[in-house]
């Protein structure tokens, strides 16, 4: 019989001896999948050779070759400080129908459409049935939502109740030329709220919801409005802001599905109106309407102040419908299309492509994050989010939110295991190669990443991107493994959210497109930083943007608007201090940013934006502020980390935590999210003196209402510097 106790080197020994076992196993396991991988290899080596002439014929990929390096822009003017590219595109038949009709104002648009479409499908908002506590695995309670189908408006719907919203607003007092804000999430009554603001020649005031208070009371306050649109889930901040607002005398806002809104205590003398309150007292009414013309103001935008202070940018119906023609011209809409809307309509880009949605027919169903997806915070476990329900083929994105679906995949695909993870690599490397040449690959479409195309219904077929650079890395990605288009654009609140966009063949990453059909791009030297358009290979400088999609200029701000914008030839340009480069076929590329611009202590210039977009695509990180000093060698980076990414490097370095602030405060950690970040840089390619040589980990998330990034999830550079100059000072001090 043995002893149940045994001495200190037998279980040295015993260690050993499960550890080589252990090893074995994994050397077994390894040559497995490598042999398992050989394997499929050889057999899409064989089905290749099989099919072939097949998709040889029916794929056609050498027109899609043709057609992704066609000439799409070509110089109109050069000089030897600037050179102006101008759109080889002819216009499309929703331009010239346009035009054909004297369609100059978003009131004509919204009924020459109703009439066209009058029974078809408009603006869908989902049922809430019920509001339902629902118990977590952890033992904590989380309200979550009991939902139904999406119920519809047609167009004559959406044109009947725009007219009654319109009057309604009329007997309220709102007379032509007055600024009213909408101040509320996307959903349908903000649409019919524009709309009908539109047909009575009042000016939309747009502010971002997740604004701080100054900033929102800045925007009401400087526009000198007195009506404010908002809604039940917003209406209790203006029980703070009223009394910053003196001017403000009625609030109308729309109402919960759910929850009764309580109106009392808000400040005395300011009238409180349910939305169907309006549309009640429109419906009765007969007054008359002065419709806009084309050279009246459509929008008061306020930027959400990357740089500073907001500021109201003034976009005519002009200046919208010159977008809305150039983007019917840009990108294919078909008659099943349908659009999920979810990004805020205070941003231009969401505003501008669903005003196209609904100018083409395209249903738009209304969704938000907290409901969009079947794991979404408020979709009740087994219940399905919002695009399951829908089943949309068009949506618009910001690149964080591609950045966090590429690192979603990816650490989905880390968990699944080696077998797992070598066959999704070797059909990524298979698809990306095929597509490069022009072809398409159903079955790995279908049976690979189909599981990935389902998490937004199964049918999205096409990504419009916009607010910000989007890395090669992950539109490659994006685009592979959700099986979509990825069409990536490029303007401003200033030009109407119109510049450039990607053509629909297209099959680069990296880039934004050539110029619209409605403007023209120029770029100028800028010699401080040695961009000039004589550059080789490419012409390189500032975009300047010029043609009727730009603003005249920003609300009550006379100096900055002559410095930004002035007008050539009958023509507004706008300087957008964004540095482009432009390629062979006339498209662009964005390389860097006047105010992201610093010079180190060597001479040497580092593009900070640029930096952050490549080092954003490394798994860790999760939110990147890279900070130069010009008295320094070097940078610095601030780090708001991935949660999971952290505790999988604490778990190998052998440190337990109990809290994300330990894991961030840990010097060892830092440095290893510091090595992280050097390989990262190093696979991008970055110059050393671009590569941060310190770290600092941030456990708080950046949020808007941290005043530390925009409603659209821009870095606020200075108040990120403001906020964390004690850990800059550290690092360099370090």
């Amino acid at each position: 019989m043995t002893s149940s106790w045994s001495s200190p080197v037998e279980r040295d020994e015993s260690r050993k001896i499960t550890q080589l076992a252990s090893a074995m196993i994994r050397e077994m396991d390894g040559f497995w999948i490598k042999g398992a991988i050989h394997a499929i290899k050889a057999l899409s080596y064989v089905y290749d050779l099989l099919t072939f002439p097949v998709y040889l014929i029916l794929q056609r990929p050498w027109e899609k070759r043709k057609l992704s390096r066609r000439i799409k822009a070509r110089p109109i003017d050069k000089t030897e400080n600037s050179i102006t590219y101008r759109s080889v595109d002819s216009p499309g038949a929703m331009y010239i129908a346009i035009e054909r009709n004297k369609v100059e104002t978003l009131d004509g648009m919204l009924r020459w459409v109703a009439n066209i479409h009058s029974g078809k499908r408009c603006l869908g908002t989902r049922q809430i049935l019920a509001e339902e506590d629902e118990l977590q695995p952890n033992g904590r309670v989380f309200k979550k939502y009991k939902m139904g189908d999406y119920k519809w408006k047609t167009y004559s719907d959406v044109d009947r109740l725009v007219l009654s919203f319109a009057r309604g607003l009329k007997e309220l007092g709102l007379t032509t030329r007055k600024n009213v804000v909408i101040f509320a999430e996307t959903r349908a009554e903000w649409m019919i709220a524009a709309h009908a603001c539109f047909k009575q020649n009042l000016a939309v005031v747009t502010i971002y919801a997740t604004l701080g208070d100054d900033a929102i009371a800045h925007g009401i306050n400087e526009t000198e409005v007195d009506t404010v649109i908002t809604s039940h889930e917003l209406l209790p901040k203006f029980k703070r802001l009223l009394e910053m607002t003196p001017v403000v005398k009625t609030v109308i806002y729309m109402e919960d599905q759910l929850k009764f809104t309580d109106t009392k205590g808000y400040k005395e003398g300011v009238n409180l109106i349910p939305f169907s309150d309006v549309i009640k007292k429109g419906n009765t009414s007969d007054v008359e309407l002065n419709p806009p013309k084309a050279n009246d103001t459509a929008i008061i935008m306020y930027t959400s102040g990357s740089t500073g202070v907001p500021k109201g940018v003034i976009l005519s119906h002009r200046n919208i419908m010159a977008t809305i023609k150039s983007y019917c011209n840009a990108v294919e809409l078909k008659d099943d299309d349908v659009f999920l809307g979810y990004l805020p309509l205070a941003h231009v880009l969401e505003l501008l492509a669903e005003t196209v949605c609904l100018l083409s027919g395209v249903p738009i169903g209304y969704s938000s994050p907290l409901t969009m997806i079947d794991s979404s915070s408020k979709i009740q476990r087994g219940s399905k989010g919002d695009a399951s329900v829908l089943h949309p083929t068009c949506i618009t994105s910001v690149p964080l939110i591609l950045d966090r679906i590429s690192k979603g995949i990816n650490e989905k695909v880390k968990r699944s295991g080696p077998f797992r993870q070598a066959i999704f690599h070797f059909a990524y490397e298979y698809k990306l190669k095929w597509t490069k040449r022009g072809y398409e690959t159903p079955i790995f479409d279908k049976f690979i990443f189909g599981a990935a195309k389902q998490v937004l219904g199964g049918r999205v077929r096409l990504v419009l991107c916009g607010g910000a650079p989007l890395s090669p890395d992950t539109h490659s990605q994006v685009k592979l493994c959700l099986c979509v288009t990825v069409t990536q654009g490029y303007g401003l609140t200033e030009t109407s959210s119109c510049a450039t966009v990607m053509d629909t063949y297209d099959g680069s990453t990296g880039r934004v497109g050539a110029p619209t059909t409605v403007c023209d791009i120029r770029l100028e030297n800028w010699e401080e930083a040695g961009y000039r358009v004589t550059d080789k290979p490419y012409p390189r400088g500032e975009i300047l943007i010029g043609g009727d999609n730009v603003s005249s200029g920003y609300y009550k701000l006379l100096e900055k608007t002559k410095e930004d914008f002035f007008q050539e030839n009958d023509r507004q340009w706008f300087r957008t201090g964004d540095i482009g480069e432009m390629h062979p076929d006339g498209s662009m590329q964005i390389i860097d940013r006047k105010k992201d611009l610093v010079k180190l202590q060597l001479g040497e210039y580092v593009s900070l934006g640029k930096v952050e977009a490549e080092l954003k695509t490394c798994p860790v990180v999760e939110n990147i502020c890279v900070y130069g000093d010009s008295n320094k060698a070097y940078t610095v980076a601030l780090v708001v980390p991935s949660h999971r990414n952290l505790e999988e490097i604490a778990a190998n370095l052998g440190i337990t935590a109990t809290s994300l602030e330990e894991l961030c405060n840990n010097p060892r950690i830092e440095k290893a999210v510091l090595q992280e970040l050097v390989e990262q840089a190093k696979k991008c390619k970055l110059q050393r003196f671009e590569i941060p040589g310190a770290v600092k980990l941030c456990p708080e998330q950046w949020s808007p209402d941290m005043g530390l990034v925009t409603a659209a999830f821009k870095l606020k550079r200075k108040a990120v510097q403001d906020r964390y100059q004690h850990e800059i000072s550290r690092m360099y001090a370090s």
